[in-house]
Order: structure tokens, then sequence, then C-alpha cells
């Protein structure tokens, strides 16, 4: 069992909003992971339900079956126990959403606790209020460098250092094809999500575009943190992935991992689309440590026991490396930044085989399985989108159609 501690608010409600959700283990003494998110403009309740919706995709993402959640909202508590009826328009999806997160549990209980008693989830969902100024101020700052990009006619590469929760600073597509109807970004009229999801309004739509092939990935080694360059057919990839992407069109921002090969791949779509590219560090690879550059099999037999932990465990590292939880904890940064910064805006991010695979998992909603059973291709594309009140979605996974 786990116990769930979540909050939310508004400051001005409706005002800049903010949600925070902390997972302890079943003595209450261990935290097992954190969520929090700045909103922007919602109300208290909007924020409080985001907040359950985080805490309870945590829990499931832990592997819990049993779940005690703790908040001081007495609204949520009451609704999600079946005491009270949700009539509000806004909160119905959202409790909704919930409800289909509890039904994936072998029990959930609801209980009520004093405000002083749920300081930890409060202080989380402070620092994301908190958060609003730094991504009003990147917005500015960002949509200031894009203007200037277009007026000089250059495609550049910049690089951004880690700054709070957004330090770090997704067009509908089927068959490769992206909707150039949504370019616009926020401007664009809300739609609701396609499938069963309910969430409603323009997603952020992130393109995750894996980089072409290098030396390592021909010899099928792991390549993390080295840096070896594209071969000549990773650049014939790269150039055939942003011929598709520029003749389709739609792309309104182009962000990459800071590695060279992902940084090749990123410059031929920027030259092709126009647009700059901004390298953010939480989209670089897993650090295998003393694995770079062996192979599967090399790695097995200098040390079995540790390897087959770490295949079945993302909590274990590789040695003097990354386990798949930390990589995950940065994804999901990097992830909420871009959400934040690019609201309702088409972004194409390139990167690798684990950070992509990371975000299509937060799309899903899965646990870590996703990492040992999906398949990605050099230079494939995959599309997740992320919708402001929570909802998300994969619209593609591993498409090579056009290489």
């Amino acid at each position: 069992m786990v116990i769930v501690e979540a909050d939310g608010g508004s400051r001005g409600n409706p005002g800049p909003a903010g949600y925070g959700a902390v997972v302890f283990d079943a003595d209450h003494a261990r935290v097992l992971a954190e969520r929090r998110e700045f909103l922007g403009v919602a109300t208290n309740n909007v924020a409080e339900y985001r907040g359950l919706i985080a805490g309870l995709e945590a829990a499931a993402e832990l592997g819990a079956r049993e779940v005690a959640v703790r908040m001081d909202s007495k609204l949520v508590v009451e609704q999600m126990s079946g005491r009270w009826q949700v009539k509000h328009e806004a909160m119905i999806p959202l409790a909704d959403r919930a409800r289909r997160l509890v039904a994936g549990f072998d029990r959930v209980s609801f209980t009520w606790i004093p405000r002083k008693e749920n300081k930890h989830a409060d202080k989380l969902a402070n620092e994301a209020m908190d958060d609003a100024g730094t991504v009003g101020e990147v917005r500015t700052a960002l949509a200031d460098e894009r203007a200037a990009a277009t007026e000089s006619g250059a495609s550049s590469v910049a690089s951004i250092e880690s700054r709070s929760s957004v330090g770090e600073i997704a067009a509908a597509v089927a068959g490769g094809v992206v909707d150039s109807s949504a370019a616009g970004g926020a401007q664009a009229s809300a739609v609701p999500s396609p499938g069963w999801t309910g969430a409603v309004g323009r997603p952020t739509r992130l393109l995750l575009l894996r980089h072409g092939q290098t030396e390592l990935s021909v010899q099928r080694r792991y390549s993390g943190r080295g840096n070896p360059p594209l071969t000549e057919l990773g650049r014939e990839q790269a150039g055939k992935a942003a011929e598709m992407l520029a003749a389709k069109g739609g792309i309104d921002v182009i962000v990459c991992s800071p590695l060279g090969r992902a940084k090749e791949t990123a410059e031929a779509a920027g030259r092709a689309l126009g647009l700059p590219v901004r390298e953010l560090p939480g989209l670089i690879e897993t650090d295998f440590g003393a694995w770079e550059g062996m192979s599967f099999q090399e790695a097995r037999e200098q040390d079995p026991e540790l390897h087959a932990r770490w295949l079945g465990d993302p909590s274990v590292p590789a040695p003097g490396g990354e386990s798949f939880d930390q990589v995950r904890e940065r994804v999901e940064a990097t992830r909420r930044d871009l959400v934040a910064l690019h609201p309702g805006a088409n972004v194409l991010v390139v990167s690798h085989v684990t950070p992509i695979k990371t975000l299509l998992q937060l799309a899903l909603g899965v646990g870590p399985s996703l990492l040992y059973r999906l398949h990605l291709d050099l230079a494939s594309l995959s599309i997740a989108e992320f919708y402001p009140d929570g909802g998300s979605s994969v619209r593609l996974a591993n498409d090579t159609s056009y290489l």
C-alpha cells in the first residue's frame, strides 16, 4: 500500500494555479514520488483535482495496488467517495478521469485531513504557483528570440541552463502527416480530444524524432553520454525526416538533446523549417556509466546479477550511471516546462530512445514495462499530446514511412 497526499491552489480563484502531489510508503516515512505543475489560470477545485490525478498516476507508475488518499479538500474527498455529486461542468471530466484511475487499483480510500497535515503537498502546490512568473518571462524571451530568428532568416542552436522547475526550456499526426491547421499555438480554438479520453482544449503536441544512425547504433551498443557523430546514412535519415516535416509544416518550436547526434538531426529540421533549435539538458540520453559502448551481452557478462536487476527494476542505476527512474524525473520536468511554455503549440523534440519512450510512457499513463517492450527505429517519429486539463494521448509511434 502507498499513501497519496495531494493539494492544489489558485491565487485569485480563478488565477495562477498549480498542484502538488506526494506518494509515501505505507508507514508515511519515505517519499516515493513527487509531482507538481503550474496550470496557468484555473480555480482551486480544478487544481485540487489535478493534484489528485497526478498522485494517482504516480502511484500507478510505482506499481501500487492499494492507495490511501489524504487531502484537505472536503469537496474532492466527498465527491470521490460518492457522497456528493459533481455538478460543475469543468469538474466532471476531471472527476471521471480520477475515477478511471481509481478503477485500476485493487482498493482506494479517501480521507479528509486538516491543512496542517498536508504540508508536503501544499508546499509543492505553492512552488508550482511560484513558477508562474518565470513561465511568463521565459515565454516572452522565447517569443522575442523566435521573432529575431525569423527576421534574420537564420536557424541557430542555443543552450539554456536549468532554472527551477521551468528551467529546461506537441499537430495531430496520422501516418506521418502533420495537421498544419493546428499551427498558431495558444491562439487556436479549444477542441475535444480524439478517442475516449474526454480531454478538452488545444494540446501541446510533442513530435518525438529519434536521431539518425551512428556507428554505435549499427553495432547495437549502449550509447548514452558518448558522442558518436551521425554516419552518412544517419545524415541521410535526418535529411529525409526534415524534408517530411517541412513539407507538412505546422511546427512552432524545435528542441533537442545537447548530444551531437541529436543536435545534427535537429539542425537538419531547423534548416528545412526555418526555425532555431534549442538544446534542453533534460532530453539527454540515459547515462549508462561503465556500460557505455558495451553490447548487451558484454554488459551482462560483466555483472550478470546487477544487469538483471537493472532490467527489472527502474530504480537501479547502471554502474556509475543513471537509473530509469532518474531519467523519468528529468524528462517529466522537461515535459512540464514544454507544456507550460508552449501551450497549444506543435513542438518538435529531437532526442534518444529512453527519453522518447519515457514521454510516450507519460502520455499513456503506464508503468516502466513500456521501456522494455516498445521498439523505436532510428530517425522514427512518434507523437504524444498533452492537454491543458491534464489529459494526454499518443497519436503515433515509430513511423518510418518517410525514410
